[in-house]
């Protein structure tokens, strides 16, 4: 299986991504260059975090028309798989990957701390190792990561199994106080109609070892391997 990660000018979290899929046994992974015209032929594209392009405009704005995302849209329009974290979710809702927006955080502040996500959908190829309404912990980094749809996407998202991870509290239940960042609904990640594209504001690339605190994240990591391999 090859996976391939793009490096935007500003992305801080691509190491990060190269690392935790390296880790699973028979994944061979490559960092693409956002200024390049080629994908390389990978089975999966991962978009990572940090602040493409500074995050000028607004976060994942410019990065949506450098060279190499024109692939990867085609790439998902063809059913590839790509998974966007952080700024990369980001950037796929500028793309129109996904659909949606993601706003300033309610606290209008950064967001860095330890969050729990509630598995909504353990039905897709990011989740096919995890449980469904398994809580799951790793970080959250970010200042626009307050998810909006307007009321007929948001139900078109819900009613469609859609709304892949939510924030909780400890006992797995919805809270203003479990959500980072003001989210509707407690949105922390949703997938396209096809389910091969998945945004996600939390951090699973830098939870993949007891030592770092959780490998829940490396379960999302791993699902998505075994699927594509």
């Amino acid at each position: 299986m090859k996976v391939g990660i793009v490096i935007f000018p500003g992305s801080n979290c691509d190491y990060d991504a190269y690392q935790a899929f390296k880790m699973v046994d028979g994944v061979d992974v490559e960092y693409l260059w956002h200024g390049s015209d080629h994908l390389r032929s990978p089975d999966v594209v991962v978009l990572p975090g940090g602040f493409s392009y500074g995050d000028y405009l607004r976060a994942g704005s410019i990065a949506r028309f450098s060279p190499i995302m024109k692939k990867v849209i085609e790439f998902a329009e063809s059913g590839g798989y790509v998974m966007g974290i952080c700024n990369g979710f980001q950037i796929l809702l500028e793309s129109g990957l996904l659909p949606g927006a993601l706003m300033r955080n309610s606290s209008l502040r950064f967001a860095c701390r330890e969050i729990i996500l509630r598995v909504e959908n353990a039905d897709t190829a990011f989740t096919s190792g995890l449980k469904q309404r398994q809580l799951l912990r790793m970080p959250v980094a970010h200042s626009e990561g307050n998810y909006f749809a307007d009321a007929t996407t948001l139900s078109e998202l819900e009613s469609e199994g859609r709304v892949v991870f939510r924030y909780v509290d400890k006992e797995g239940v919805v809270t203003a106080e479990s959500n980072p960042n003001g989210s509707i609904n407690g949105i922390a990640g949703i997938i396209n109609k096809r389910g091969n594209v998945l945004g996600m504001m939390p951090h699973p690339e830098r939870a993949v070892e007891q030592i770092l605190g959780s490998i829940d994240g490396g379960n999302i990591i791993k699902s998505l391997c075994v699927t594509k391999s």
